[in-house]
């Protein structure tokens, strides 16, 4: 696009000769490799620590960080543009010429500036995304809306039937782990032929390409009974359009990952290589708005229905005993001979006295208990040891007042 000389607007454009313009370009793409180089090398630097000292699970938070990828988006967008301007800028057949597009020449010294702008604020953005309290406070976030949006309450009183002999098997189509259940397809399958099945793996667990992904039986007659013609190619199509299988998992169901990726933070803080207590305490703290969340909802396997009301389809699933084992287990094993992290598990758990039902705080109740008996064989010291089971002894009797058995503990 040309500019007329005269214009108010050509003051505002790039006023060098041609050879001064392409001068400008190749300086610009020049420097850009250079910050190109310099931001993924903080970024490769970012991620090695993230992986060394809190998980490398949360190696995909950095990875999918739109800051991150917009910075480098325009880095590039930088260097192709001004890159680009080298085939017409100053040359026409072959021939330097004096005219060229002054306004593109000044689009690329405005990238520069824009581009500079970016990586300081890259270098802002980096240094704050790796610090220990954002990394946690996303995560628990990210978990909390799984919980809020995604997840499927169950019932503990949900019996899992037993396979009966003659069950046909549904393999994996594929390795991986179990991201997520859409299982419409499946269900409709089932109730066109019939059918009843069970599904094997829960959300997060790993299966093996071939393995027993469901096991179909016949709700009439024997279990060992033939399906229609042409069934168990119906079936297996819908079960892979009900089942979603990839390399890694995901927070889309698996509530369990979000919690797996906070315990790992406190158990590598616990490690006698980095023995950080402070940060083991603060991961406790953020699973512990997790357990009270979940507290909230109903735990256990799920039983799916058809369009008619008929049981369909069994999906075993977590329940809040093997939740909390997994958020606090961990860290009790780990951490049950230091104090300050068993004062944050105390207070962790009376706080979790205010949630929930009865079940969930006897298993509460019960992770106290154990943790009492840690603390009695492993801390030597009793200066130490003496103060922390009166602690305990107290969140037992916040327990029991709030069943209405006060004194009981």
């Amino acid at each position: 696009m040309q500019i007329d000389k005269a214009s108010p607007v050509a003051v505002l454009l790039f006023q060098g000769t041609s050879d001064d313009a392409r001068n400008l370009l190749v300086s610009i793409a020049s420097t850009m490799v250079t910050v190109i180089a310099l931001v993924l090398g903080l970024t490769v630097v970012a991620l090695q620590l993230a992986s060394t000292q809190f998980s490398p699970r949360l190696l995909r938070n950095f990875l999918r960080d739109i800051p991150n990828q917009l910075t480098l988006s325009a880095f590039v967008a930088t260097f192709a543009y001004s890159t680009a301007g080298l085939y017409t800028v100053g040359i026409a057949a072959g021939q330097r010429i004096e005219e060229y597009p002054r306004l593109a020449v000044s689009g690329a010294l405005m990238l520069l500036f824009v581009s500079m702008v970016m990586l300081v604020f890259f270098v802002h953005h980096l240094s704050h995304s790796i610090q220990v309290d954002l990394v946690m406070k996303g995560v628990e976030t990210a978990t909390l809306k799984v919980i809020g949006r995604s997840f499927v309450p169950g019932d503990l009183g949900i019996p899992i039937p037993v396979v009966p002999q003659g069950a046909t098997a549904l393999p994996s189509p594929a390795s991986g782990y179990i991201q997520a259940f859409h299982v419409g397809p499946f269900v409709g399958a089932l109730a066109k032929h019939d059918l009843k099945a069970l599904m094997v793996p829960m959300v997060g667990r790993h299966v093996v390409a071939g393995a027993p992904i469901a096991w179909v039986w016949n709700v009439s007659g024997a279990g060992g009974r033939p399906f229609a013609p042409g069934a168990s190619a119906e079936l297996r199509r819908a079960l892979a359009q009900s089942v979603r299988i990839g390399y890694e998992r995901t927070l889309e169901q698996d509530v369990a990952f979000g919690i797996r990726q906070l315990a790992d933070v406190a158990s590598k803080a616990l490690s006698p290589a980095i023995n950080d207590p402070y940060t083991a305490n603060q991961a406790v703290d953020h699973l512990g708005t997790i357990l009270a969340a979940l507290t909230l909802r109903e735990h256990g396997p799920r039983a799916v229905t058809d369009a008619h009301g008929t049981v369909r389809l069994h999906i075993p699933a977590r329940d809040f005993a093997y939740l909390v084992d997994l958020a606090l287990g961990q860290v009790r094993r780990y951490g049950s001979n230091e104090p300050r992290v068993v004062r944050a598990l105390l207070r962790v758990c009376g706080d979790l006295a205010w949630f929930g039902e009865t079940a969930h705080r006897a298993i509460m109740r019960q992770y106290v208990q154990t943790l009492m008996n840690d603390v009695a064989r492993l801390v030597a010291q009793p200066a130490d040891r003496d103060p922390l089971l009166e602690e305990g002894a107290a969140v037992l009797d916040l327990f029991n007042t709030r069943d209405g058995t006060p004194g009981a503990s």
